[in-house]
Formats: structure tokens, sequence, C-alpha cells
């Protein structure tokens, strides 16, 4: 992304995030390298990659912590460099590892949060408790945080970061260490702030979450994006897309392996694999030369890659899986 680009990108009122070329190495070590991407307001982007890729590093960077070694950003509307504090003052982060005070009450971290914004005793005081109930911390309001479970520190968490309002939220793996139960509570949540009108940055490493909540993912590898879409765009990227046959009778999967193209065959499940999308027209005529073949099928089944699939044959890393998938509930 040149600069007449970047300008461009950055006069787009519908963009929350863009970023040009964006540079960060640590000692010898290129962290990111020329970064580019755009995050369009009131969605969920999902920045997925290996651990050590730098998701951390762009949301620090994003987020003002630390600065990058070059390139150019506009977060909320305010200039990365040029206004740091317009970028503080717009946006709220929530990381991987709880940061409320333990030694507080739910609801007194949250007057704190608020204190330190300077809302005031009363405004403070009802956002505080607009955000119990919203979250469901009511109950657990005026208990020491030392009592709360790992889903309910995270809810207050996020709470924290809303308190003042942010329409900009970067989320570092949120869910780390959550129950599934948790998890799909924190994602109920998350929907619910998007359909409010707020833009979602998320990092994380369980790409089911990934799949569920992002309305556009980017995948990081070597300090660059390597590719970006929607969960559905990515997968078409991968081959290895399949249809399964399963027959009752041995002589339909012999009559049904003589017409079709067959992957591969399991004479005891009495199955046969076909390479296949799961397009319409695909199926139509596949069932069509079945029919013509009187051949009679037990149960069809379409698989294709998911962002497991993805994920590894995008970054490459085979050595390790830093992901989770996760047992439909």
């Amino acid at each position: 992304m040149n600069t007449t680009t970047f300008r461009q990108a950055t006069e787009d009122s519908s963009a929350a995030i863009t970023v040009s070329r964006l540079r960060k190495s640590y000692g010898d070590q290129l962290v990111l390298d020329g970064l580019d991407l755009t995050v369009t307001a009131g969605t969920v982007f999902a920045l997925l990659g290996p651990n050590g890729a730098g998701k951390t590093t762009i949301v620090r960077i994003l987020s003002t912590l630390i600065e990058a070694d070059g390139g150019q950003a506009q977060v909320a509307g305010h200039d990365l460099t040029r206004n740091p504090g317009g970028v503080r003052a717009s946006i709220g982060v929530t990381g991987q590892f709880s940061a409320v005070d333990g030694l507080l009450t739910g609801r007194e971290n949250l007057i704190l949060m608020a204190d330190l914004h300077h809302l005031g005793r009363a405004e403070g005081r009802r956002r505080a408790d607009a955000l119990l109930e919203r979250f469901g911390l009511v109950d657990a309001a005026q208990k020491p945080i030392s009592t709360y479970s790992g889903g309910m520190r995270r809810r207050l968490d996020l709470a924290m970061t809303l308190i003042a309002d942010p329409r900009l939220i970067f989320l570092d793996e949120p869910t780390t260490g959550l129950d599934p139960r948790s998890r799909r509570d924190l994602w109920e949540i998350i929907r619910g702030l998007v359909a409010d009108g707020v833009t979602i940055f998320l990092t994380t490493q369980y790409l089911e979450e990934a799949d569920r909540l992002a309305d556009r993912i980017a995948v990081l590898d070597g300090g660059r994006i390597v590719a970006e879409g929607t969960a559905d765009e990515l997968k078409r990227l991968i081959p290895g897309g399949h249809i399964l046959l399963r027959f009752t009778e041995e002589r339909h999967l012999e009559a049904a392996a003589r017409v079709l193209e067959v992957t591969s065959r399991d004479d005891d499940a009495l199955t046969l694999q076909i390479p296949g999308d799961g397009g319409v027209m695909a199926l139509q005529s596949l069932l069509d030369r079945l029919k013509a073949a009187a051949v009679t099928v037990a149960e069809l089944s379409v698989h294709t890659p998911d962002l497991d699939d993805v994920f590894l044959a995008l970054t490459g890393d085979s050595r390790s899986r830093t992901t989770d998938k996760e047992i439909s509930a």
C-alpha cells in the first residue's frame, strides 16, 4: 500500500483501522515485515498465525503500547504516530490474561476504571451497574474477584474495557484457558457488541472461534499477511474437498465405483470417497450419474477443508499445532 493508497484508505469512513507497510524488529528478529491491512468499522476482524508470528505485537503497536519501526497506521480515525492520545481515548484492549484487581470486588473494579477515565462519580457508578447487568455479574458484584471463575473474570475484564464506551476493541486471545461453555458465553457478548456497532480486532488460537465470529480473517506468517478473506473464501484456497458415499449393499458400491472417479474405497465400511467441493450443480450431476447406473446410496456427506487445513497449509507450520478445535456441543 503506497502513500496515496494509504491516504485514500484513511479517508474512507468505513475503515476503523488502516495499516500500511508496518515494520517491527526485536534485535535481529524481524517480526513484522511491511504489514498491510484494513479493518471495516462495525465488523469482527480475526488475525490468525503461529505462536511467535507477531499477532500480539500488532495489537501492542495499534494500541500505542509500543512503537513500530516504520510504516503508517490510522486507528479509530486518529493517526497512530501524530495522535496516540486520540487512539488511546477511542479504543479498549483486553488481553489473554485477566487484568482485574483480585483484592477488590467486581463492582469496585469497574468503579476504579470509571474513575481512571474521569467519568464522574454518578456516571461512573451508573455505567458500572449497567455493565454488571449486561454481563450477568449482578449476583457477584459485591464478591471479591478471588471467588470468580475464569469465565467470570474474563467477562469482568471485558466489562472494564467497555466502561469508557470504546467503538474499537482489541481482543488478544481473550478466551485462552476458558472452558467451552465460558468461551461460547463470551462469543455471545462479542456478537452483541458488534450488533451495537463496535469494531472487534481479534487474535485467537482457536480456529473455530474465528470461523464462528469473524467477518474477515487474515493469516499472518513470516511477518506478512499471506491470505485474507471470509472463512469460506479461505477454505476454498485449499484443495482436498471430497464427497463420501455409504452403501448398504456391496453390489451398489461396485456399480458406483465403475462410473465414478474414486479416490478412496473401503469395502468393509461400504464407502467410496470421490473428489468434490459440494457445489449444488456438482452434487446434482453426481446423483444423476448414480441414478442412471441404478445405484442406491444410503448416505452422502460432503467434506470440505476447514480453517485447520487453511492454517497449516498457509503457514507451513506442521511441526506444532497451535490451534484447538473444540468438540461441537
